[in-house]
């Protein structure tokens, strides 16, 4: 569902706003808005992010012990093994990669969860929920991508509120890093590698429209630098 995007200096200014709350510091004047006015913004299709979060599932149950020749059976009996980026087969297969930055994901999954309803709020301050694995695949017991789809009727967020939270995630992202750099204290129980995944999730399933957009791009080239 493509939607005229809401106002990105209101949009900003309710992030910045809640940094205030948080008792964070607040990016600079020239900090850049994530959209200009008149851009359209809408999800990728529920599909897609159904299957991103079947695979992060898949790679972080990879990360826990599960063995390579049972994760690649359940992603082709899945149909899934399009879905797998080059990084994360090297993984599934020969356990080749990473291993760190694979379990981080988790963060990104749970604010995938919240994309598509199946997780309530995607707070700043609180940790993933430990009920989140019980709204995704139960690989153990062999339930299939499909048989997951159905189980969950997934419901996602309006495109607008998605996008509001993106960029609240961007300038969380800078002031986190910065409190970190400081050695402050933050505000809650979730660090800046948190923040950071859960805002690279959602940079990759809102996506805008516009003269100075480029087409969506893939999991593995979100541009998190700026």
């Amino acid at each position: 569902m493509l939607v005229a995007a809401p106002d990105p200096r209101e949009v900003r200014e309710a992030s910045l706003d809640e940094l205030s709350r948080l008792r964070l510091p607040l990016p600079p004047a020239q900090f850049p808005l994530v959209w200009e006015p008149g851009d359209e913004i809408e999800l990728r299709p529920t599909g897609e992010i159904e299957a991103r979060i079947a695979v992060l599932h898949l790679i972080l149950a990879r990360c826990f012990g599960m063995p390579a020749q049972t994760a690649m059976s359940w992603l082709l009996e899945s149909h899934l093994v399009d879905m797998v980026t080059p990084p994360e087969w090297q993984f599934v297969v020969g356990g080749k990669g990473d291993h760190r930055s694979f379990v981080l994901h988790h963060d990104a999954l749970f604010s995938l969860s919240w994309v598509l309803g199946l997780s309530k709020q995607l707070d700043p301050t609180v940790p993933v929920d430990e009920r989140l694995v019980e709204r995704m695949p139960y690989l153990a017991g062999g339930e299939t991508f499909g048989q997951w789809q159905a189980r969950i009727l997934a419901a996602p967020q309006h495109p607008a509120d998605a996008a509001a939270l993106l960029d609240l995630h961007y300038c969380l992202d800078w002031a986190y890093l910065e409190v970190e750099k400081s050695g402050h204290r933050l505000p809650g129980l979730v660090d800046a590698n948190a923040i950071g995944q859960r805002r690279w999730a959602l940079e990759w399933a809102v996506v805008l429209r516009g003269p100075y957009h480029d087409e969506p791009p893939g999991w593995e080239e979100v541009d998190l630098s700026t």
